[in-house]
């Protein structure tokens, strides 16, 4: 074996020991994810331990500890996989039926990525009331406040706004989620509850309420 082979062997071994080890911090992040929205369905997030969720991952502390500084951390790490999944859904819509980046229509897209999201991995959602688990709930709510809130920067360089993005953010947010809630409340069946949000949040905006251009 020459110089050149030996240097590209050596760069194959350690390629494929990258591989190997991605795939099993892979594993282990999952093991612990699946364990804490498991335990989740039992007890309250803050009265769960890292002893007992490392036991139902069957991974050591020391594992997880190499991972999470905490299982507030470990929390965080799930929410940032489900606003990846939301975000490329939400740039996917823009693309197929906004490409013109119309008011409207962006916040629409914006509303039903975030409610597909939310019922499509109800398995953990569900658990994000303010009565069970207010931290996870205050979490759920300053990301989604979060994402709106980019969305309406993006909006401020093409549009003027009478509001800056943080305020119209928290009022759509507020008034989508109470919207939400009381449909929930009346037992309004899911696919009405989308339509009639979409319709709602359609109608606000061309007002002109939140802009000083028309729509």
């Amino acid at each position: 074996m020459n110089k050149k082979q030996k240097m590209l062997s050596i760069y194959t071994e350690r390629k494929n020991c990258q591989e190997m080890e991605d795939k099993r911090i892979i594993k282990t992040k999952k093991s612990l994810k699946n364990a804490m929205v498991g335990m989740l369905a039992k007890e309250d997030f803050e009265h769960i331990s890292i002893t007992e969720l490392c036991r139902k991952a069957d991974v050591s502390r020391i594992t997880f500890y190499s991972h999470y500084s905490d299982k507030y951390a470990l929390l965080d790490d799930i929410f940032n996989d489900m606003i990846k999944i939301g975000m490329a859904d939400y740039y996917r819509r823009q693309e197929e039926n906004n490409p013109a980046r119309r008011l409207a229509a962006g916040y629409v897209n914006m509303l039903d990525s975030i409610l597909d999201l939310y019922y499509e991995r109800f398995e953990f959602f569900q658990y994000t009331s303010p009565e069970k688990n207010p931290y996870l709930a205050s979490r759920f709510y300053s990301i989604v406040l979060e994402m709106v809130e980019l969305h309406t920067d993006h909006v401020r360089k093409r549009l003027r706004l009478k509001y800056s993005p943080k305020k119209i953010a928290g009022f759509v947010c507020y008034g989508m989620l109470g919207f939400v809630n009381e449909s929930h409340e009346e037992n309004t069946p899911l696919e009405k509850i989308k339509e009639d949000a979409r319709v709602l949040l359609t109608d606000l905006l061309k007002s002109g309420i939140l802009t000083e251009n028309e729509n």
